[in-house]
């Protein structure tokens, strides 16, 4: 990512998808973002060669997490220019999405007050999954679904390998037979756009993209922008799998 240095502190947790910048004014309220070393306030410019750093340290403990459902049209990320989660949603407390997803896209989104999961959940370094359900506009092929699941070279870049396999059904809801448009795919990294760009590079275009797994929370039954909370099991698994718990 591109990111213009210099500039204030709540934009660079946006654009490095830490957290919205409301989302970014609460973590740096409750003294949980430093810069070099020292904690940050509101108003704080980083330049390209400082360390950012966020701390669970004096964060409240009343830790929130939600399931989220979000509909095309709505965006993750605040620099865009269309209406974001908060603006759409009614959360019971004030939180932050985890991640981000197009808004061309849909699907589960974790949203949370919690700033330690944002790093464990995006860092590369920490391998998670994250299943998407797509359609394509014409039908593809074997040898198609092959080359998704062992990389796609795009922008000098090449995907790693992942899971893919043709869906039984289609986005219609009718059982799929040999002209085949729907597929699953898992994913371990988190490239901007990236199963778009993947199926680009291979002649063919996404005309839906809807995300039903991050790790081990399910979209489920959740209607379009409808939440539930993520809690007991379900939870403990969650930052367990984060190292968090």
């Amino acid at each position: 990512m591109n990111i213009p240095y210099p500039l204030r502190i709540n934009r660079y947790l946006a654009l490095t998808n830490i957290a919205t910048r409301k989302g970014a004014d609460e973590l740096i309220k409750k003294g949980s973002v430093f810069i070099n070393g020292k904690k940050a306030v509101l108003g704080d410019t980083v330049y390209s060669n400082d360390k950012v750093e966020i701390s669970a340290k004096n964060i409240n403990q009343n830790y929130v997490y939600y399931a989220y459902n979000k509909d095309t049209g709505i965006s993750t990320n605040p620099e865009v220019d269309t209406k974001d989660i908060l603006q759409v949603a009614k959360f019971p407390e004030k939180v932050f999405p985890i991640g981000r997803l197009d808004k061309d896209s849909h699907g589960l989104i974790i949203m949370t007050n919690d700033g330690r999961i944002t790093n464990r959940l995006l860092s590369p370094q920490f391998v998670h999954e994250k299943e998407y359900v797509v359609q394509t506009q014409k039908p593809f092929t074997d040898q198609f679904l092959n080359t998704m699941g062992t990389g796609v070279k795009y922008d000098n870049f090449k995907s790693l390998p992942c899971k893919v396999w043709p869906s039984v059904y289609s986005v219609s809801g009718k059982k799929q037979g040999k002209d085949r448009d729907t597929f699953n795919i898992v994913l371990t990294e988190g490239k901007k756009r990236q199963i778009r760009r993947m199926c680009q590079a291979l002649f063919h275009k996404v005309i839906d993209l809807q995300r039903i797994r991050v790790m081990n929370i399910e979209l489920g039954d959740l209607r379009t922008n409808q939440f539930r909370a993520i809690k007991g099991k379900e939870l403990d698994t969650f930052l367990t799998l984060l190292a968090i718990k």
